[in-house]
């Protein structure tokens, strides 16, 4: 193999496929970047086993070939060298390849490309097409709420179904629920439901910054893989085998007081009154009060330390309903609000029932959070 590429180009793609090299693996050459030859281009590959990401960059092909080599050596020492064209070139007789840059140069020891794990193809008839960005900003809606323990599998992973030109995005951890509704460009031709690990969710939503071409996703026939394709990206995920919830029917469809405040002004006063309930199991009080005919109605945020003392903010709210109050875990609230804007809706029916996030003037998201039961 002997091939020239951009210092720059080279960097770019390291930064998107390390990003699925193992850390602590039983097999060693999945803490390798698979490097090789592939069409007059240059192709990067890495996998945890879990999640395989690939990727091609420009490059000027003298002498075909491939290896695999230590990220940890090779992706710190690219991203040091100058912004020039650089050239890569297998060691004769060796498992070595060579990287010289300007004048500067480097020989890495590797293991051959055979040993790389095949990462698998996923070929299907069917393929969903996303805008992108839709995608990005309903991923970063959704996939915190997924859960990270074991316990139960299924909620580790993002709920992904396919019906017509709609496609719903769903995660949640026994806590909480996030829902995002989108629209597909063009309709599916058939129903497609799967559970795909919520850390390649992460991934994609990283992958997509700045993206403008339709994302594809494919499923293989038998449900096992995933494949979701950008412009000179590809990444592949094992999905997670198993029944996800009915989270529709722990959606409220009603409800006694509906507040509509700031997504600012509520996150702000959560995150002082977070400093307080770190000391009581990260409890906020929230207590919804309606207007009089001049005054707006309010929320009041309420958090204790006990043997410290506490705080409290209040904010106007537009109050549909009565006066209502009821607890949450601080760091829900948080979690959702910082990735809403302008203005949200908070729906509540008793201080024992789920509560409900809504962003106003939205109906594309729903998200469903359960309170803490607390002494008033």
């Amino acid at each position: 193999m002997k091939v020239t590429c951009l210092q720059e180009n080279l960097a770019k793609g390291l930064s998107v496929v390390s990003r699925a090299v193992a850390t602590r693996s039983t097999l060693p050459i999945t803490a390798n970047v698979l490097i090789a030859t592939d069409n007059s281009r240059l192709k990067l590959a890495a996998t945890n086993l879990e999640i395989a990401l690939s990727c091609w960059i420009g490059a000027k092909v003298e002498e075909e070939g491939a290896i695999t080599v230590p990220n940890r050596f090779l992706t710190p020492f690219v991203d040091s060298l100058p912004n020039e064209r650089m050239e890569l070139k297998l060691v004769p007789r060796s498992k070595q390849v060579r990287i010289e840059c300007g004048r500067n140069q480097a020989t890495i020891g590797g293991m051959d490309a055979d040993e790389f794990p095949a990462i698998p193809t996923v070929q299907s008839d069917t393929v969903i097409r996303v805008e992108p960005q839709a995608l990005r900003k309903a991923l970063t809606q959704v996939v915190f709420a997924a859960a990270t323990d074991d316990s139960r599998p299924v909620l580790t992973g993002v709920h992904v179904l396919v019906e017509g030109e709609r496609l719903t995005l769903a995660a949640a951890d026994g806590f909480r629920l996030a829902v995002h509704y989108l629209t597909l460009p063009d309709p599916a031709p058939e129903r497609l439901e799967i559970i795909v690990p919520a850390r390649a969710m992460a991934e994609l939503s990283r992958l997509l910054g700045d993206v403008e071409e339709p994302v594809e996703m494919l499923v293989n026939p038998s449900r096992t893989t995933v494949l979701f394709r950008l412009p000179a990206i590809e990444m592949v995920a094992q999905l997670l085998q198993g029944t996800f919830p009915d989270y529709t029917r722990l959606i409220p469809q009603s409800y006694g007081t509906r507040a509509v405040v700031s997504v600012s002004e509520f996150l702000h006063a959560i995150r002082r009154a977070a400093i307080f309930s770190r000391e009581g199991n990260g409890i906020v009080r929230l207590h919804i009060q309606p207007g009089e005919e001049l005054t707006p109605g309010r929320l009041t945020i309420l958090a204790k330390a006990e043997e410290i003392g506490g705080s409290d903010s209040e904010i106007d709210a537009s109050v549909d309903g009565e006066a209502a109050k009821i607890a949450f875990n601080s760091k829900y609230l948080q979690d959702v609000l910082s990735v809403l804007e302008g203005q949200v809706a908070l729906e509540t029916t008793s201080p024992s029932l789920p509560g409900v996030l809504r962003p106003v003037g939205s109906d594309t998201y729903v998200h469903v959070v359960m309170p803490m039961f607390v002494q008033w």
